[in-house]
């Protein structure tokens, strides 16, 4: 199944942010692995009717991060699996993400109740950080 983007313009997430996101969660989902090649830069920028320079910031923080590698000439490449992260790096780079969500939450107005339910339901959706309880029920 091909890498299908979408961006919300008007979104307080920039552009790039949004395609920076999309392309990690379908890592994490599986739906890109390890060696994948990720259309070119000039690709989804016509599809997204968005400047080629915003993509390659995209891609650019990704293959900084690890998660993609650039091989000239070639392309764009999911890069194989990171070492686990240290215990200390996991808790900072988690809150760090949640400083982002709460903030973001907060500036539409958000309840704490409509955030964890929004959570919840994106966990469900996805699959992701979805646990079994006692019962074998997948719960978020």
């Amino acid at each position: 199944m091909p890498l299908r983007l979408k961006t919300t313009p008007g979104s307080s997430v920039p552009i790039y942010r949004q395609i920076v996101e999309q392309i990690r969660a379908a890592i994490s989902r599986g739906e890109l692995a390890s060696g994948d090649a990720l259309p070119s830069v000039r690709a989804v920028a016509e599809d997204l009717v968005v400047n080629a320079n915003t993509v390659a910031k995209a891609y650019g923080e990704l293959v900084r991060a690890g998660d993609l590698v650039s091989e000239p000439g070639r392309g764009v490449f999911v890069a194989e699996r990171k070492p686990q992260l240290t215990a200390s790096e996991r808790k900072r780079k988690l809150r760090a993400a949640v400083e982002r969500v709460v903030a973001e939450a907060v500036s539409v107005g958000a309840s704490r109740a409509e955030l964890d339910a929004a959570i919840d339901a994106h966990c469900e959706h996805t699959g992701l950080l979805v646990e079994e309880d006692e019962d074998g029920l997948r719960t978020a």
